[in-house]
């Protein structure tokens, strides 16, 4: 800490009296001199990068009077209740720099999907859907502390960077001795306690119909992980978090059905309480069956909510998707993707509040327009009156502005096609009305025929035509009210803004660089989503699953959102193929592909005192780490 001793100059003015000319008169006796008086003095210390009040450093000003006249203001003679902190300004746009990366080597197997970080250890615990189990991958190593040195994107190709470490893995089904357990889907950490979603199968054999587990670990200050129980939830645990207090961990049942929709368990929400720093032994559930035909709750209903599964009551076909919670923890928000809904579940009594239509996203506005063909040989982005996309939101997040509540989603779109049952079709196979303005461009497939969309809406009038074409996703970010109000949508701006950095890589896909090649599906489909606080801001960093990278904006304002930047880290000019365990060209040279999962952390919190970004990248199998900073 560098200080600096500044002394406080006191300026006196003399007044000379004047008056009429006279004698003078004789000299006065000289007075006793006076006590010489006190000086007071600053210390100004530099604060550092990463200080509590001030994360991108600062200045601590403190004052007093020098009462041993020694010239230095002692730490006895400081007056604490003049100190002043002076942060300082951001003088640039927010920026990331990538500066940890892990590569499984694994390509197209989701060997990295939802991640999360332990403080302590400095462990970054990632979901390897591929090996069924979680992998902690160590970051101290980007610490500013002691003599380190890391390679990092400024000394290699951050394509090719991978300067992380994985320490261990943790292998929930051996520890659980538990039969029929699948795939790990999700994880959240709070403190030392490690929650674990984990997917099983029913008595029949179907693999995720079943009613799947929350494995609880104990994790040390090293990182090292101690089983301490399962808690069943509901069929298919897709996402689960901690309250901010920790006392809850609140679990979206997704509940999907097997492959010929002969077995469709119900969608559910379960909340297992933390009392002690331990999980309760069994867990709430909360369905939905009020909201079944004859039940207390099914004028609720809105139209708008989609609801098409064959045979299916409305408490089977909600299928919860993520998780977000209100500040106060009040309220859980959970995304219903496939029903283009959002649940509202009070978490004081456990009770469904509502559940919020999204509505529709009009394609025919202004600001609204989409790419929609992927073989227009251009970059070809347009209204289409008649048009519509549902939000069909993944991942969500909360956050407060003037003491209210707002939810942030990616909203990515999904389309129920199973071998039983599918809604999926190409405009260009829907029947319009005649009237419908689109009427020759869906037959068209540089415009509007290869757009792939839904048989189960858009017949307003039930005359067996379509009246509105009815597409999956938003290819934006939203941010909703409480109350499912939208105050704000990124409209066209993911598809402008790539299309002006990628060219003619835009709308790419994430399992092959051909181009253009998603305009006819969901865009960049956005997926994954964090938001964090920076020096008072906060911003929200929305992941594209297809094209890759990651948007970031300033949303301090819901009313009044910024764009800031767009991230990418993929070589496009790289020849690769993913199809399945069929790999062809070089991925491992593409760089990062299909980031899934996102978790902000604070400086605080951060090895390195700035705020981090960290990625799961499901693609590439890929884990990376990105330093947040203002551009000076």
């Amino acid at each position: 800490m560098k200080t600096a001793v500044l002394p406080l100059v006191a300026m006196m003015s003399v007044i000379t009296l004047s008056g009429c000319d006279g004698d003078d008169g004789s000299n006065g006796q000289d007075g006793s001199n006076g006590i010489n008086g006190q000086s007071s003095l600053l210390l100004a210390s530099e604060l550092l990068t990463g200080h509590a009040q001030c994360p991108f450093g600062g200045q601590q000003i403190e004052t007093g009077l020098d009462v041993n006249g020694n010239g230095i203001l002692d730490i006895d003679e400081i007056d604490s209740s003049q100190t002043q902190i002076m942060c300082h300004e951001q003088q640039g746009a927010l920026s990331a720099e990538l500066v940890g990366r892990y590569q499984s080597g694994i390509f197209g197997q989701s060997a990295a999907e939802i991640v999360d970080y332990h403080t302590q250890s400095r462990l970054v615990f990632v979901v390897n859907a591929h090996s069924g189990q979680v992998d902690a991958l160590d970051i101290s190593v980007l610490s500013t502390e002691g003599d380190i040195t890391v390679m990092t994107a400024d000394d290699i190709a951050a394509t090719n960077l991978n300067n992380l470490t994985k320490v261990f893995s943790i292998d929930v089904a051996t520890d659980a001795e538990i039969t029929g357990l699948g795939n790990v889907n999700s994880i959240s950490i709070y403190d030392d306690l490690l929650a674990v979603a984990v997917e099983r199968a029913d008595e029949l054999g179907n693999a995720t119909q079943g009613n799947g587990v929350i494995a609880f670990y104990r994790l040390s200050a090293a990182g090292e992980a101690s089983y301490i129980k399962a808690v069943t939830v509901g069929a298919l645990p897709d996402n689960l978090v901690f309250s901010h207090d920790g006392a809850l961990v609140i679990v979206a049942n997704e509940g999907e059905p097997n492959s010929d929709y002969s077995v469709d368990p119900q969608g559910s929400i379960a909340v297992i309480t933390i009392a002690d720093n331990s999980p309760a032994d069994s867990a709430t559930i909360i369905d939905f069956n009020d909201f079944d035909a004859g039940g207390t709750r099914h004028d609720e209903m809105s139209d708008l909510i989609k609801l098409n599964g064959p045979g299916a009551s409305v408490s089977q076909d909600l299928e919860p998707e993520y998780i977000a919670v209100s500040l106060d923890n009040k309220y859980a928000y959970v995304s219903l993707q496939e029903n283009n809904a959002i649940a509202v579940i009070n978490l004081t009594d456990n009770t469904v509040e509502q559940i919020n239509t999204l509505g529709l996203k009009h394609y025919g506005d202004v600001g609204n327009e989409i790419d929609a063909s992927d073989k227009d040989d251009a970059i070809n982005i347009q209204t289409y009156e008649g048009v519509y996309g549902m939000y069909q939101p993944d991942t969500i997040a909360s956050y407060q502005w003037n003491e209210q509540t707002f939810v942030v989603s990616a909203n990515e779109g999904d389309a129920r096609d199973y071998d039983g049952f599918s809604e999926e079709a190409r405009a260009e196979d829907l029947l319009l009305d005649a009237n419908h303005p689109q009427v020759a461009a869906a037959q068209d497939k540089t415009q509007l025929g290869r757009l792939k969309v839904t048989t189960t809406m858009g017949d307003d009038d039930g005359d067996g035509d379509m009246d509105r074409i009815v597409s999956y996703g938003a290819r934006s970010f939203s941010i909703w009210t409480h109350d499912g109000q939208l105050v704000f949508d990124s409209g066209s701006q993911f598809e402008r803004i790539t299309a002006a950095i990628l060219a003619d890589n835009f709308n790419n896909h994430n399992e092959e660089s051909k181009g253009d090649s998603r305009s006819d599906d969901k865009g960049p489909e956005p997926e994954a989503l964090a938001i964090g606080q920076i020096a008072g801001k906060q911003y929200a960093f929305i992941g594209l699953e297809r094209t890759s990278g990651f948007m970031i904006y300033d949303i301090s304002n819901p009313f009044d959102v910024r764009f800031v930047d767009y991230v990418v880290n993929r070589d496009f000019d790289i020849e690769f193929e993913i199809d399945g365990s069929d790999i062809s060209g070089q991925p491992e040279l593409a760089g990062d592909l299909g980031p899934e999962g996102m978790k902000f952390v604070s400086p605080e919190n951060s090895p390195n005192g700035l705020p981090l970004l960290i990625v799961g990248n499901e693609v590439s199998g890929t884990t990376s780490v990105y330093q947040l900073s203002f551009a000076q």
